[in-house]
């Protein structure tokens, strides 16, 4: 499968993840985002979105590890994943042009503003893929 998680650039840019060379990716609390985030696999890949004022995707990413218990979480109800950082994107696809295809309405990125990790269709990837230069 293939995902797209949310950060605030202000907060973890995706250079400082290159940099970091893997994160654990936690902090998730949103239910979907969960149920989301524990159904991610080794192997699958990742786009990074900036939050805040770029909204773009700027990277992605790989998941490295299973799904794990937050160990920081005392309710046992939050997980978490390893992920490590591939490319940027030569050209970062914004959530503007990302909500001008109209074939992108059930996006969960147009859709659900607030959602931080979501699916992302093959075709989707390809688009945002291809858009971004990669």
């Amino acid at each position: 499968m293939k995902w797209l998680v949310k950060e605030e650039p202000a907060n973890y840019p995706f250079t400082q993840f290159v940099k970091d060379g893997r994160t654990i990716w936690s902090g998730v609390k949103n239910p979907v985002a969960q149920k989301n985030l524990r159904a991610m696999t080794p192997g699958d890949q990742v786009f990074y979105y900036h939050t805040g004022g770029e909204k773009a995707v700027v990277g992605v990413a790989r998941v490295a590890t299973t799904p794990q218990p937050d160990p920081t979480d005392a309710s046992g109800k939050l997980y978490v994943v390893e992920l490590v950082p591939g490319a940027a994107l030569k050209q970062p696809v914004t959530l503007a042009e990302v909500k001008a295809v109209k074939d992108f309405a059930d996006f969960a990125l147009v859709r659900l503003p607030r959602l931080s990790v979501m699916p992302v269709s093959e075709a989707q990837w390809t688009w945002i893929a291809k858009r971004g230069g990669l």
